[in-house]
């Protein structure tokens, strides 16, 4: 009898140990996939960007009148979203998150995935300026050119990164979302023996 419940309590600690590293390996998959999302969202911005930078010099160069100013305003404006790509993958090839805990883990998340959509919001304020400085053309028509070539590229400008902020919004959310339906399990040792622990 005393062999059987032996046999019984080493069956259940080698149920209980993987389940145990499923907890841990779970949401440390969870980050990882995550992280992986950040960060081609950030090569695509800066590829974006470099397109941008590249054609925004030629054109800023060869061309005139209000094509002139759009390529101008694509230049700076991409200097400012490559900055924004190159620190962001900076920080998150340099940062050490194996340590961190499930609850870390899903505020990092969630942290990244609420500036996509606040970004989204000041996306629509991006276009919205974009059509002011064409409106501007118009009433100061000394300055068409460039407020025409502005405007323009503002418009273009916020178009895409209001596309891009809203997919990577939705990815990110739906990724958070599956995690949490998914639940955690985590093994909790006490003084009387092993608790099983069922987090949702």
């Amino acid at each position: 009898m005393l062999n059987n419940k032996k046999l019984i309590v080493y069956f259940v600690i080698a149920f209980l140990i993987p389940l145990a590293g499923f907890s841990q390996a779970s949401h440390q998959q969870f980050f990882e996939k995550s992280l992986q999302t950040q960060n081609t969202g950030m090569y695509i911005l800066g590829s974006w960007a470099l397109l941008n930078i590249t054609t925004g010099a030629y054109g800023w160069k060869n061309y005139s009148g209000s094509q002139k100013y759009f390529n101008q305003m694509n230049l700076f404006w991409n200097t400012i979203n490559l900055s924004i790509a190159g620190i962001a993958l900076y920080n998150n090839y340099h940062s050490n998150f194996s340590l961190l805990s499930r609850a870390e883990v899903l505020a990092n998340h969630t942290r990244v995935e609420r500036l996509f959509l606040i970004n989204s919001g000041l996306d629509v304020v991006y276009i919205g300026a974009g059509f002011l400085l064409k409106h501007f053309s118009v009433k100061y028509p000394d300055k068409t050119n460039l407020f025409t070539g502005y405007g323009n590229s503002v418009i273009l400008q916020g178009g895409f990164l209001l596309l891009f902020d809203a997919v990577w919004y939705g990815i990110m959310r739906s990724q958070r979302l599956s995690f949490l339906t998914l639940g955690d399990v985590s093994i909790i040792p006490s003084p009387t023996g092993l608790y099983l622990s069922l987090m949702f």
